[in-house]
């Protein structure tokens, strides 16, 4: 599929400071661990899993085909980097597989009967709401 220790050395991270509670501690640490990944300019990566990648995380890219990921979970900068990484490296498994084709199957006939059925009960019952004839 793709060599993880390759793409691996194409991350750039950045520590930055946390938000939320954690008082003191998270005003004067950089727990925060921010990950950037250049698809576009990925030599590990083909030119058929690249238009994959930005197929499926099109929401997930910046304008310039980067993208960033965030993990502030942990009050350790290294564990929020190994939980990153993880989370990187399950992203792109998971969005490197193809869909399979759907196959479309025949409407079964006993379906279509059942579905002409409903529609005539239901034509007569408002049939039956009009005022009668004379």
């Amino acid at each position: 599929m793709f060599d993880e220790q390759a793409i691996l050395s194409e991350l750039q991270f950045k520590a930055v400071r946390s938000s939320g509670a954690g008082g003191q501690h998270v005003n004067k640490t950089a727990s925060k661990v921010e990950l950037t990944f250049d698809l576009e300019n990925s030599q590990f990566l083909s030119e058929h899993q690249k238009m994959l990648l930005k197929k499926n995380l099109q929401s997930r890219l910046t304008n310039n085909i980067v993208l960033m990921m965030q993990c502030g979970e942990s009050r350790s900068q290294h564990q929020n980097k190994s939980i990153i990484i993880k989370r990187f490296l399950d992203l792109l498994k998971d969005n490197l597989v193809e869909e399979k084709e759907r196959i479309p199957t025949k409407t079964p006939k006993r379906a279509k009967r059942r579905r002409l059925k409903n529609k005539r009960i239901k034509s007569e019952k408002k049939a039956n709401r009009k005022p009668p004839e004379f």
